[in-house]
């Protein structure tokens, strides 16, 4: 790292520490893509708790014992406050953020080790993460682990589509029976007659077979517990709201509709943009933009 930008990382992180003991923060969030130089963090743990969130899983991070807390985001192209949106969901899922928190949120450079932004935001005010917080913490018996493989196949999906061709498709979490109550099969149910086991999206191998049938109309229905009950289901439930955003499709309707009565989670990719939203009692709780950088 050239001299200058090392003295830049280390001013950026002195004055964070500084606003968070100000502010009596709960943690510093450090989003870079790149992990260098890691030693100038020593001075942040000593007086907070420092979560990193990054795409790099290389021998820097390994080797640094002091570094406790990472949320491991998906190798695609987000802005700066795409990442620090997709940073706080996954501390969120993960128990490291709660409601009410304070933090102070450290960024730069995507795919670079470079920082030059400092962030406050409060968890329990800021009102696309307060409402993140509360679905979150609304999801009841779903394993935050499933919520992070759907997202991350969204993801995934929103970038790079299906054998490159842009797709949308709806992933259903939680509440299974009701929402099975309130949708229907539009195709044969590819997922029937195999075991729990072999239809669980934590299954790594299951990963290109979701990408295969996210080209099918309708939603998946996933239980708690990650077991895949359904592909190509129409979902019934409509909404009645007049503050839903114009220019949605009919995919976020449905996904709007079905957490309104249900105690679901969706999350929506938009064929269109690939933007994904994720929905929660009938409202998007959070927007993560496509980078149009890559």
């Amino acid at each position: 790292m050239p001299p200058k930008e090392k003295d830049l990382k280390k001013i950026i992180i002195t004055s964070a520490i500084s606003i968070a003991t100000k502010l009596k923060a709960a943690s510093i969030l450090v989003c870079s893509d790149t992990l260098e130089d890691l030693d100038v963090f020593k001075e942040v743990v000593k007086k907070h708790k420092l979560i990193f969130a990054t795409r790099d899983t290389g021998a820097p991070l390994k080797g640094s014992d002091f570094i406790k807390n990472v949320l491991l985001l998906p190798n695609m192209s987000f802005n700066r406050i795409g990442r620090i949106k997709l940073a706080i969901i996954k501390g969120i899922s993960a128990g490291l953020v709660k409601n009410g928190d304070k933090m102070v949120c450290v960024s730069g450079v995507p795919k670079s080790s470079h920082l030059d932004n400092i962030l406050v935001l409060d968890i329990g005010k800021e009102s696309e993460v307060f409402t993140s917080a509360e679905a979150m913490m609304g999801m009841g018996k779903t394993n935050p682990m499933v919520f992070e493989a759907a997202l991350n196949l969204a993801l995934d999906l929103s970038h790079q589509g299906r054998e490159g061709k842009p797709v949308g498709t709806i992933f259903v979490i939680g509440d299974h029976e009701k929402v099975t109550q309130l949708s229907r099969q539009m195709i044969i149910n590819p997922f029937r007659g195999y075991s729990d086991e072999e239809r669980n999206i934590l299954d790594q191998n299951l990963r290109e077979t979701i990408k295969e049938f996210s080209a099918i109309d309708g939603a998946f229905i996933i239980r708690e517990d990650g077991t895949l009950i359904a592909a190509g289901r129409h979902l019934s439930a409509a909404l009645e709201s007049e503050d839903f955003p114009r220019g949605l499709g009919s995919r976020h309707l449905a996904a709007a509709g079905i957490t309104s009565v249900t105690e679901a989670v969706a999350i929506v990719i938009s064929e269109s943009t690939g933007s994904v939203r994720i929905f929660k009692g009938g409202r998007i709780f959070m927007e993560l933009e496509k980078s149009t950088k890559q």
